[in-house]
């Protein structure tokens, strides 16, 4: 629909005006030719995942082009084949009217996403509309789970760059492969990765590891909103999306990753620990991270030097299951094992070409492209006809709703309309509490 091709359409340009907004300016060819290798990896997924997979990863970690963002996240998390393999199903749960008790409370939610964006604005707007159905459906795919405050502005980050059937299996992969069991009643598993990023928080930073144990500063005290909302309310605009770049091709160690660049950023010598004497401190030191930790080109260059694997984390995890059974007993919910990023997805459940084919949904005849042979045939009978007959012939291009817009020059749009664009995470002034 058409206000689904605007809404879609503005998060585009806001997304690139962004871009040339941050610390770190691309110049527009590099970001072109940047396209152009994405689009070649797009139409090949399956043979760059199995040869190539260490030059996508570096491909993710320089940024991938605003304009292919989201096709890219519905590929690397394995929602382009989940969403092909279920045809119809999205639209099966969007008909259903849901509980009546996550719905009220999702519509209680609406208005904290974002609220200064576009598409996110208007209350009833086609942004909310849009994130309602989305985690509706997600209510309804897994009623065992209901609805989490958390998962909310994760759904509004997809919403900005796809549309809503898209951003539904994109949150199902992040939800059941990427993050499993943090939305789940208890918060176990993300209770479980404070106790991992505690524990590997010892090797990066001692000197931050042993301040937050002096004051008994337990990590599910800083550290849940950071990794339950994948840093979308805690970042810059730009420094979130670069995260979630890598994220979404990397695993969960992108996650683990920025949270030790900004524990031991601000609690890593003992001249930042001056400032930050007792627990209450270091909680409101922890609330306010310092801009320039958080800046794009800093934080990106951090999270890719540090040498934290997934082999580091799985073997931490293993011994916080542990010690969580000596002293809590077996786990309450019982999650799916974690799968470490876009190459091990696919590895576990390998599509078929047909489930990577692209679809493009936007065609438009451009006066400037190449004639064929078929056209020029046909212009050439058209000589004989009067001018005025020739423009009653001529029909206006085909147009279908597009979820990514295309690659073109977006700088015509931006001569026309004034887009303001945020650099920061626009949290609600509200109080959320995800415990």
């Amino acid at each position: 629909s058409l206000p689904m091709v605007s809404n879609h359409l503005f998060a585009y340009i806001c997304d690139f005006v962004s871009h040339l907004n941050s610390a770190e300016e691309i110049p527009i060819e590099v970001l072109r030719q940047r396209e152009a290798k994405w689009l070649e990896m797009l139409n090949s997924w399956d043979k760059w995942m199995a040869k190539k997979h260490k030059k996508m990863k570096e491909r993710c970690q320089k940024g991938v082009p605003p304009s292919l963002r989201g096709r890219a996240w519905l590929y690397l998390t394995g929602g382009k084949v989940r969403r092909e393999q279920n045809q119809g199903k999205f639209q099966e749960l969007d008909n259903q009217p849901g509980d009546p008790k996550w719905v009220d409370i999702i519509e209680r939610d609406l208005h904290r996403q974002f609220p200064f964006h576009e598409m996110f604005a208007a209350r009833g707007g086609h942004g909310q509309q849009d994130l309602l159905r989305v985690l509706k459906a997600y209510t309804l795919h897994r009623p065992e789970e209901g609805y989490c405050q958390a998962q909310a502005p994760i759904a509004a980050v997809l919403l900005m760059h796809m549309p809503a059937e898209d951003a539904f299996w994109v949150l199902v992969q992040i939800c059941e492969k990427y993050l499993p069991g943090y939305y789940s009643a208890g918060l176990e598993a993300i209770q479980l990765d404070g106790e991992i990023l505690y524990a590997l928080l010892r090797r990066v930073s001692p000197v931050a590891h042993r301040h937050l144990k002096k004051h008994k500063l337990e990590p599910i005290l800083y550290m849940t909103e950071w990794f339950m909302c994948a840093f979308s309310r805690t970042l810059p605009w730009a420094s979130v999306l670069r995260v979630w770049d890598m994220f979404l091709c990397e695993g969960v160690k992108i996650i683990f990753r920025v949270g030790l660049v900004l524990l031991k950023s601000m609690l890593g010598s003992q001249e930042k620990l001056k400032a930050c004497q007792g627990l209450y401190e270091t909680m409101e030191l922890l609330r306010a991270i310092r801009p320039q930790y958080m800046e794009e080109a800093f934080l990106v260059e951090e999270i890719i030097e540090l040498m934290v694997s997934e082999k580091d984390i799985e073997k931490e995890h293993h011994a916080q299951l542990r010690h969580w059974k000596e002293t809590h007993g077996d786990l309450h919910c019982k999650s799916p094992p974690r799968v470490h990023g876009a190459k091990a997805i696919m590895a576990a459940e390998p599509p078929s070409r047909q489930d990577l084919r692209q679809r493009p949904t936007f065609i438009v005849e451009s006066p400037l492209a190449p004639q064929t042979d078929r056209v020029r045939a046909e212009a050439s009978k058209e000589n004989g006809k009067s001018k005025a007959e020739q423009q009653k012939t001529i029909k206006p291009p085909q147009e279908t709703a597009n979820p990514y817009f295309p690659p073109g020059d977006p700088s015509p749009f931006l001569n026309h309309m004034t887009v303001k664009a945020s650099k920061e995470s626009l949290s609600s002034a509200e109080h959320d509490t995800y415990l």
